[in-house]
């Protein structure tokens, strides 16, 4: 009896502290137009019904994938599962030792971490019902000018998948940059321009360039080549088919001198890129604003999509009256002349905030503010989400109580969902792979990774599930 009062006050302080921190510490998302530091008040933010109705399960995963630097947190809370596990489990304490096997502990311990990496794949390589943007803006259209597709050794999405994806997140159009080929996405716009898919987003040519720093190459009709040729050909060919180039993520310290691409004919510089860490140095990022003002070149953001990863924290806003009257030519030559002459003013780089900025100091300590900072950005619907499936589960566990469903083996059967998802994924990967051979490498890389964790993690699985609970004369291991 005691035990169940402790259990019902504390689901009670629960709820009190995901009420405190969404209404009393509220945290409004919205998004920051990069080059001013300030919010656009134009734009705002729109929840999915379906992330609404599973808050406890997908806001979560979205809010760890949009972490600023997710590829090293997302680790660091899986190692706090693990380690609160340990605790709980008595096994740095004497009783612990002499009422559980170690073996026992470490068996699941074991199920844990690949239940943990299909978590890991969940957020970065599945495409979530995420948070978009309300384009309220008289003028604005929201353009991508870096994303990558599966014809592109790096991308690891369809180009109707690309599409979707765009058309999920408000955009008005993209720009396909796939590397060292632009003639399939030629092909793919061209069948939109036919009326194979609605016209909206409207989908532009690129390619990215891998020269001494990559280039995205905007705005290409087809009679145009890259292969054996130096920066410089390659930018006189690009505004010789009426294109544009912006270099891209140059403050990875890979390219040359900033000043190099100036004298190339470069029309402008990505400020911002999001395909790994949100932020990079802000010296940096104020001497690169800085060079570009003075030389009248362009800045955009870059989103760098290449179908996994962080869901979509850049948008550009393009200054377009009239977008809705325009037929596709008409749309394509504004964003062009827009990138190409500016100015600059006619382009806002817009920020999805829904966290303080924090550096990557202590990071192995940083779960615990992403849990705080989580529910600070909660509307009322979410709220009521969290408390109607808090109480749901108190249903359930007097259930499991009941009927005597232990720890031991709902790690069993997470585990071998977790092999399931992550073998039925690597077999997706082959079926895509086989219908781009010769383009992507993604989808050969990842299913030589995600196919032998899921077998290895399915057999201990059944392993674990075999000698605990269905041997008849073992003991539970």
């Amino acid at each position: 009896m005691k035990g169940d009062r402790i259990k019902k006050y504390g689901i009670g302080v629960l709820l009190v502290l995901i009420v405190a921190l969404a209404v009393v510490f509220h945290f409004e998302i919205y998004f920051e137009n990069a080059l001013t530091g300030l919010p656009e008040t134009d734009f705002g933010v729109g929840i999915s019904n379906w992330r609404i109705l599973f808050e406890p399960f997908l806001g979560p995963l979205l809010f760890l994938n949009r972490s600023i630097y997710a590829l090293r947190e997302l680790p660091m809370v899986f190692l706090w599962v693990l380690i609160v596990y340990l605790v709980f489990s008595g096994i740095f304490g004497r009783e612990g030792f002499r009422k559980k096997k170690i073996g026992n502990v470490l068996l699941n311990v074991l199920l844990m971490l690949g239940i943990c990496f299909s978590i890991f794949v969940l957020i970065l390589f599945v495409p979530l019902p995420n948070n978009t943007i309300v384009n309220n803006s008289k003028n604005a259209v929201l353009v991508t000018t870096h994303a990558h597709t599966e014809y592109s050794h790096d991308g690891l999405i369809s180009q109707e998948g690309m599409w979707r994806w765009h058309q999920k997140n408000g955009f008005d159009a993209f720009f396909i940059t796939d590397h060292a080929n632009h003639k399939k996405s030629l092909e793919f716009a061209q069948a939109q321009r036919k009326g194979a898919f609605p016209m909206s987003p409207l989908v532009l040519v690129g390619q990215e360039h891998s020269g001494s720093n990559h280039m995205s190459l905007l705005g290409l009709d087809g009679a145009f080549e890259t292969k054996r040729m130096s920066d410089e050909a390659v930018v006189d060919s690009v505004h010789a088919h009426r294109g544009v180039v912006i270099i891209n993520h140059w403050f990875d310290g890979k390219g040359k001198e900033k000043e190099f691409y100036r004298h190339l004919g470069a029309d402008g510089f990505e400020i911002e890129n999001v395909g790994s860490d949100l932020y990079y140095d802000r010296d940096l990022f104020s001497n690169l604003k800085k060079f570009c003002s003075e030389n009248d070149m362009l800045m955009v953001g870059g989103l760098d999509f290449h179908g996994y990863g962080r869901a979509c924290s850049v948008y550009n806003a393009f200054e377009i009256p009239n977008w809705d009257i325009m037929d596709p030519v008409a749309k394509e030559h504004a964003i062009l002349t827009i990138l190409k002459d500016g100015p600059q003013e006619k382009i806002k780089i817009l920020i999805y905030k829904d966290r303080p900025y924090y550096s990557d100091s202590n990071l192995i300590f940083r779960p615990f503010f992403t849990v705080i900072d989580y529910f600070r950005t909660l509307h009322m619907l979410q709220v009521i989400s969290w408390v109607f499936w808090v109480i749901l589960f108190c249903f359930i566990g007097k259930w499991m109580k009941s009927t005597y469903i232990d720890f031991d083996l709902w790690v069993i059967l997470l585990a071998g969902a977790s092999a399931l998802f992550l073998l039925v994924l690597a077999m997706v990967y082959y079926v895509k792979g086989e219908k781009v051979k010769g383009y992507s490498d993604m989808y050969t890389e990842y299913m030589g990774i995600l196919g032998p964790v899921g077998l290895v993690l399915l057999i201990i699985s059944l392993f674990a599930g075999y000698f605990r609970f269905f041997k008849p004369t073992a003991k539970s291991i």
